[in-house]
């Protein structure tokens, strides 16, 4: 027994020996990460700190050890110092500034700790490696965005720099710099010399905005001055009138995400962190892996149009951090639970000697652990998988926004062609000294026809906007829809017939009936035969049959045309927003099928197509009411269609060119290459006394030029055949006609366009809507440049005197007032409706009117108002209320208010005493 005993106790004693050697080491076996932090009193050290406590926790190996020097430099030299006494085996800095900084690093250098900077750079490059975003891009960035929204206008900026003395503040002011210093629309005016924080722009910003009021944009090199200067100038009453633009674009309630979509800041450049990369970093060097020297992050400029992405995409990637610290707190709870169980396996076993449970206990915990691990690895690859659905997302919508950029593009195309004839039959008019009847008729359609061109492209937009946010009720009424479609398909026959198409309508039945809103069909059936109408060619058919389907209840309309066709690989695509076909060389706005496939779908009905030769569209409507009982059915006998404001003259130009008399013994020949009649007949008529003007729409321009040698050129740029940008340079590489001056005649007003028509030899480059006047100089100046290098090469003279043209501000003056007794009965004309006439801003008109009147824009309008009402009271019988809203007042009170503050009589006084009066202003 006894010896049984000391068996036992012998055995007891070793089992304890063997558990105690085999339980796990209190100290930990690792690397040691030292990093040390500038401060942290703002989010984006903390969001820093954070980020890099979550990269550490995801490889157990390391250990992170922070320390705050809060904004100390003493301090911080003091924390690295410590740092190099424990032996760190990476350490990471960000410097406070960098001179300072710069010896300590290079002691740690000089000991071999492998040294990570961040953030901020130090002076010279003793260090492995640096981990930051590239200072003088996000400058340029800053500067890049106040560029595009300053476009062309003139502009003062104020920049608020960061800490004197470190990297970012210089960097960021060097690339801000360089940008702004080549504009010549753009002037820095002021800099204030901030430390990072709120405060510290308050006295120097407030005494730049003491000196002046005119500042249109402030830089500040972070998100948290930005909102400092936004307090200044919000106190200064000048917080509406300035751009401001910030960096860091940190994600929270009060980062920089959060202020671009508050409207606080219009823009801010993203300044990524850098803590995850920093300990990826310093993982790999601990890995002896080779590292990048300089560690460049990229940065995005984060404004109203692409905030809500990026904040989406944060959000998403703090769930995703916040499920991997969910995910390591259990693994922290199954390595706790695994220790507690393994002691009480140890303790069972110690007890009970039972060595066998002991092992298979040991392999069941195994088996658990791998299955954590396993399971960790399927939420690593649903990270990665999120992470590739972010990038996807992230493509798709560059790839919409290209597609809108195109579309407003096409549009802006589609707007400037009809204002451009409106402006100039309006100039014509305005200048006009006969009595031309027929002139006066010409003119006047054009404007009409023009304004209901422009009428319907807004419609399109409203009806958009409409089916955007859902908010189309269609309005059904019962219809003879041969009738309604016949009143359509009339409208087309005059135009069908200036381009010799044939054009033909069948119906089965000419009494069928259905129930739709023919507001919205007509629409639909004027997209399909103005389509058809505008890609076939001259000689082609059109032709339209309107058949009950074999399926019951259901009526089929075909369109069918022999025109271009639409290639197969986007025939699916042709019904989206925005999408015109590749082979479509005529411009439009990409919204005509949407619309016909939206209204369609609204009454129940599919639109389909088939396209080799031509294209045939086939709309399918339903019979009955069943598929409309959500709307109110109008049950009225049917009427005989009444045409819609829809009209062919409003969407195509249908001007023949005329041969009007000209000056034919005059020597000087123009060669116009202009696709739009309309505005080739226009411009005839006004060159045709000075100049012997011959047309081409495009198709045959390089063969007229050939064969007329003309003395200049006026060519567009968006042509049927080839671009104007091709004839150009085909004009310009010829030797036959590479003397020719060529005035391009656009709606294209970007400066891509521009650079490109230069380079392929354009002498002058005009933007539609133009004015005539200018159009005729610039001619002139083509001429006459070119007769002063005849003479130059005749004569071998050195100089020639330049022709001088005068301005003058009465000509503005005139034709404001032309512009304002035009409109003095619109309650709403409005100043912005005014500086769009005029083609120019507000703050550029009120300055103009100002600096010449001593009024604002709204003064002078409502002395003009007042002006006409007084002689109205004088001359003729017309009550006070009449008068009042004739000339452009909301109620008689207001005008009488109005009268009697400037004339010191009320309307009905001044007419019973027909006094002399005095004038306040």
């Amino acid at each position: 027994m006894k010896t049984i005993v000391k068996y036992v106790r012998s055995i007891s004693i070793l089992l304890i020996i063997l558990f105690s050697a085999c339980s796990p080491d209190e100290e930990r076996e690792g690397y040691l990460i030292g990093f040390s932090q500038a401060m942290t009193t703002d989010n984006w050290r903390k969001e820093m700190n954070r980020s890099m406590r979550i990269e550490t926790s995801l490889h157990p190996e390391l250990d992170l050890e922070v320390l705050d020097a809060a904004g100390n430099i003493q301090k911080q030299i003091e924390d690295i110092n410590l740092l190099i006494d424990k032996k760190v085996d990476v350490l990471i800095v960000s410097p406070i500034q960098s001179a300072p900084i710069t010896p300590i690093i290079e002691k740690a250098m000089s000991e071999g700790i492998s040294t990570i900077v961040i953030d901020r750079k130090i002076e010279g490059s003793n260090y492995t490696a640096y981990v930051g975003a590239n200072n003088v891009e996000v400058g340029g960035n800053a500067a890049k965005y106040i560029l595009s929204h300053a476009s062309h206008k003139k502009g003062n900026i104020i920049e608020i720099k960061g800490l004197a003395g470190s990297s970012p503040a210089y960097e960021r002011s060097l690339g801000f710099r360089n940008v702004i210093n080549k504009q010549t629309n753009l002037k820095i005016i002021g800099t204030v010399q901030g430390d990072w924080e709120k405060h510290s722009v308050e006295v120097g910003l407030k005494k730049i905005l003491d000196s002046t009021s005119n500042v249109n944009y402030i830089f500040t090199h972070n998100d948290r001055m930005a909102q400092g200067a936004l307090e200044v100038a919000r106190k200064k009453g000048l917080d509406d009138n300035i751009i401001f633009v910030g960096v860091d674009g940190l994600y929270g309630p009060s980062g920089g995400i959060q202020l671009v979509k508050d409207g606080i800041l219009s823009a801010t450049i993203l300044y990524p962190t850098g803590g995850s990369e920093a300990i990826r970093l310093a993982k790999n060097l601990l890995q002896n892996e080779v590292v990048e020297k300089n560690n460049i992050l990229k940065t995005v400029v984060i404004d109203s149009v692409n905030v809500d992405i990026m904040q989406n995409q944060f959000n998403k990637l703090n769930q995703q951090q916040t499920d991997i610290e969910e995910q390591q707190a259990i693994i922290r709870e199954q390595i706790t639970s695994y220790n507690t169980q393994n002691s009480l396996i140890q303790l069972m076993a110690f007890l009970l000697f039972l060595l066998l449970i002991l092992a298979l206990y040991s392999i069941y915990l195994l088996i658990r652990v791998k299955r954590g691990k396993r399971s960790l690895e399927i939420i690593n690859k649903k990270i990665v998988v999120q992470r590739n659905q972010i990038e996807n997302f992230a493509k798709q919508l560059r790839k919409t926004n290209e597609t809108k950029i195109n579309f407003f593009t096409a549009l802006s195309h589609e707007f400037k062609t009809p204002l451009t004839l409106i402006t100039s039959s309006v100039e014509s008019l305005s200048k006009a000294k006969d009595q031309d009847l027929d002139n006066y008729k010409y003119e006047t359609r054009l404007i009409m026809n023009n304004s209901k061109r422009l009428l319907r492209l807004i419609n399109e937009l409203l009806d958009f906007r409409k089916l955007e946010t859902r908010s189309f009720v269609i309005k059904p009424s019962r219809t003879n829809i041969y009738e309604f479609f016949k009143s359509i398909f009339h409208d087309f026959k005059t135009e069908a017939a200036i381009n010799s198409i044939d054009m033909d309508l069948k119906c089965t039945n000419k009494e069928l009936e259905l129930y739709i809103d023919r507001n919205m069909m007509d629409k639909v059936f004027f997209n399909l035969l103005s389509n058809a109408l505008k890609f076939t060619p001259k000689n082609g058919k059109i032709s339209v049959r309107i058949e009950e389907s074999s399926d019951p209840k259901k009526i089929n309309i075909y369109v069918k045309d022999s025109g271009i066709g639409i290639p197969s690989g986007e025939q699916e695509r042709i019904f989206d927003p925005y999408f015109q076909a590749t082979n479509n060389l005529k411009p439009g706005s990409g919204m005509g099928l949407y619309l016909t496939r939206e209204f369609v779908k609204l009454h129940g009905g599919t639109v389909s197509l088939r396209s080799k030769k031509g294209t045939e569209f086939c709309v399918s409507l339903l019979e009955g009411t069943e598929h409309l009982k959500d709307y109110i059915i109008s049950q009225d006998e049917p009427l005989k269609y009444e045409k819609l404001e829809t009209h062919i003259d409003s969407l195509y130009p249908q001007a023949v060119m005329k041969d009007l008399p000209g000056v034919l013994d005059n020597e000087l020949n123009i060669l116009l290459i202009e696709d739009n009649l309309d505005l080739a007949n226009l411009i005839q008529r006004n060159f045709h006394k000075e100049y012997n003007l011959h047309h081409s729409d495009g198709t045959d321009a390089i063969e007229k030029a050939l064969d007329i040698v003309p003395d200049a050129i006026i060519c567009d740029l968006n042509l049927p055949d080839k671009s104007g940008f091709e004839i150009c340079k085909e004009l310009k590489n010829d030797l036959r006609t590479s003397h020719i001056p060529v005035i391009i005649l656009t709606a294209l007003n970007d400066e891509e366009s521009r650079i490109k028509a230069l380079r392929s030899g354009a002498d002058f480059y005009i933007t539609k809507p133009f004015n005539l006047e200018v159009l005729k100089q610039s001619v002139v100046s083509v001429l006459y440049n070119r007769e002063k290098l005849r003479y130059y090469y005749t004569n071998r003279i050195n100089e020639i005197e330049d022709n001088k043209l005068n301005t003058s501000e009465q000509e503005f003056l005139k034709q404001l007032n032309e512009v304002i007794d035009k409109n003095l009965q619109d309650q709403n004309f409005s100043v912005e409706e005014l500086s769009n006439i005029f083609n120019i801003s507000r703050v550029h008109l009120y300055r103009k009117v100002k600096a010449m009147l001593g009024l604002t824009v709204n003064e002078y309008i409502n002395s003009q108002r007042l002006a006409k009402g007084k002689y109205l009271l004088e001359d003729t019988n017309l009550n006070v209320s009449e008068i009042a809203y004739s000339v452009g007042y909301s109620s008689p009170g207001y005008f009488s208010t109005s009268f009697k503050n400037k004339y010191g009589l009320t309307p009905k006084k001044f007419r019973d005493s027909k006094e002399p009066l005095k004038d306040s202003v």
